[in-house]
């Protein structure tokens, strides 16, 4: 039992000695930290994150609003959506930034969910998500309605907090290529280069936008 506990604790100490802290921060066009922007990880090495994305994820419609507004999932994710609001709405799932004006609509899902009775249990309809990158949601019926799904090809993948930052702390040493997406930058940002190592890699990221205000 003790050889056992040993080798477990030495082979934790070398995982983590072969793991990186990678720091990313992404500011707006004037300078200020950005909430909600997706940024991804993709190290040139095999390894395992501690942090694996949720194999599911739920996003309401509820005051004529997707709740939440950006949600982040690994692909081939299940995403519920449950219509919370008394009348009906649609799901629209379509290329998102710039493929959005390219792509002719083609592809994408689109799912019809009556209104939630009073007393009753609200409407819901799933989808996989198995196509990896951004995908812009809508509503045929109320054309406000606006909210985003990233799906990522990488475990490393985490949304911004309100101070603009995404901390990952379990980066394989060595070369690693980060990916920022933002659902106001159309146009793609350039992948950027950095390495994990002993000493934390720290990047800033700055968009070429001021993202617009969400309704509250």
């Amino acid at each position: 039992m003790r050889k056992a506990f040993a080798s477990l604790t030495l082979l934790a100490a070398a995982t983590a000695a072969q793991a990186g802290t990678v720091s990313v921060t992404v500011l707006d066009k004037d300078g200020n930290p950005v909430a909600d922007a997706v940024v991804v990880v993709v190290p040139a090495a095999a390894g395992a994150t501690r942090h694996p994305l949720p194999a599911a994820a739920t996003v309401s419609q509820l005051k004529m609003q997707f709740v939440p507004a950006v949600s982040l999932v690994p692909l081939g994710a299940r995403m519920t959506f449950v219509n919370n609001d008394s009348w009906e709405h649609h799901v629209r799932g379509s290329a998102a930034g710039a493929a959005q004006f390219t792509s002719g609509g083609v592809g994408g899902f689109e799912l019809r969910l009556d209104g939630k009775p009073e007393g009753k249990a609200a409407k819901s309809g799933e989808v996989v998500m198995d196509k990896a990158g951004p995908v812009l949601l809508g509503c045929h019926i109320h054309g406000s309605m606006r909210g985003h799904v990233y799906v990522s090809d990488s475990p490393w993948a985490q949304k911004t907090s309100p101070e603009g930052q995404a901390v990952f702390d379990d980066v394989p040493d060595g070369a690693a290529q980060v990916r920022v997406w933002q659902a106001d930058q159309l146009i793609d940002l350039p992948a950027r280069a950095v390495t994990a190592g002993a000493s934390p890699a720290r990047l800033t990221v700055q968009l070429q936008v001021v993202p617009r205000r969400r309704r509250v």
